[in-house]
Parts: structure tokens; C-alpha cells; sequence
């Protein structure tokens, strides 16, 4: 996937600047694409000039001008291209996992700070996308909103987000666990 179809599918939610969709970034689609601001700022230069955005300019009296964007109907059959066909397995890419791996070799202390860093973060991560599910359906029920709620495509996105953080917080303080306790045989032997 290309940065340029996370950008497509953020602006399906509506018209953003530059500025929005960077925070819409950081709360949303980081569930499943991590972009910097000035890579999106470039992407979203790029996606106007071929014609699958548009942007139009905002005079703001108080603050510097604004560009909002908002997706094209080519963008939209980019995004219909995008979808049509099957998606690559995903795959695991984190260097805490490599040092896990080595840690029979390099001591455990240190790793065992960063589990236990990362759990917290993703703990962290757990609270606001549970808050961000529950803005997103209002007074429905999950299961109502899952059945009639619009628009779906974020919730579930979120959801996956909120597994993953919740999978990834479980290994971390198990891990933590296990090597905390190897340690602690070791040094009584």
C-alpha cells in the first residue's frame, strides 16, 4: 500500500488541511499506516497535482491561510482500484522483537525496561481508542453501530487498532514476566 491510498481514505471522511489530517493521522490511521507531517504534506501535493484531490484556499482573518483538501471522483476510482484486488499477508518488522530474540545473549535488564515501556505506551494507546470508539458510535451499542452505523470503515479500523494494542500490551508484560523471573532464578543458583 501507498501512503497515497491512507491519505485517500483519511479524506473520505471529509475536508481537511494539511494541519487536520497530520492529527487525523496520529489518532486514526496510525492504527495501520504511520506517516510523518511533512510526508503527508508531500503526498498531498502530489495526489492535487494528479488530479485525485482537490484543495481550495481558506482566508482566515486571525490566522495564516488555509489549504482544505477532499477527495476527487478520481480518487475515488483510485481507491476502487486500490481495494479490488487481494491484499498481502502483513508482517511483524520490530526491533524489541529482535532484541527478545538475543536476549540469552545480551542480558535482560535493559529489554525488560523496554517491554515494560512499550506496554505502558500501548496501554496508553488502549484508553484513547477506546474513548475514540466510543465518540465515533455515540449512544448506540457497539453491535448497533456495527449493524447500521455510519461510517463503519474507521470504527473497524479502530477496532483493529485496539486489538493489536491490547495483544501487543499482553505479550509485553508477559515477556517482562518471564525474563524477570529467569533473572531471578539465576541469581539464586
Amino acid at each position: 500500500m501507498a501512503l497515497r491510498h491512507a491519505v485517500l481514505a483519511a479524506l473520505l471522511s471529509g475536508e481537511f488541511s494539511g494541519y487536520e489530517l497530520a492529527k487525523s493521522f496520529d489518532l486514526g490511521v496510525a492504527n495501520f499506516w504511520h506517516a510523518l507531517p511533512q510526508q503527508l504534506y508531500a503526498e498531498l501535493a502530489g495526489l492535487e497535482k494528479d488530479g485525485l484531490v482537490t484543495g481550495r484556499q481558506v482566508v482566515q482573518e486571525t490566522r495564516p491561510n488555509k489549504r482544505l483538501f477532499r477527495v476527487t471522483d478520481a480518487g475515488l476510482r483510485e481507491l476502487e482500484r486500490f481495494a479490488a484486488p487481494p491484499s498481502r499477508p502483513s508482517f511483524i518488522r520490530d526491533d524489541l522483537l529482535v532484541k527478545v530474540q538475543a536476549v540469552d545473549r545480551v542480558g535482560a535488564g535493559p529489554v525488560i525496561d523496554q517491554l515494560e515501556e512499550r506496554a505502558a505506551a500501548a496501554a496508553a494507546k488502549i484508553d484513547l481508542l477506546g474513548r475514540m470508539l466510543l465518540r465515533m458510535r455515540g449512544a448506540a451499542t457497539e453491535e448497533e453501530f456495527l449493524l447500521g452505523g455510519e461510517p463503519v470503515g474507521p470504527y473497524l479500523t479502530c477496532l483493529r487498532g485496539l486489538a493489536f494494542e491490547e495483544g501487543h500490551r499482553d505479550w509485553c508484560l508477559r515477556t517482562a514476566g518471564v525474563l524477570r523471573n529467569r533473572e531471578a532464578l539465576r541469581a539464586t543458583r
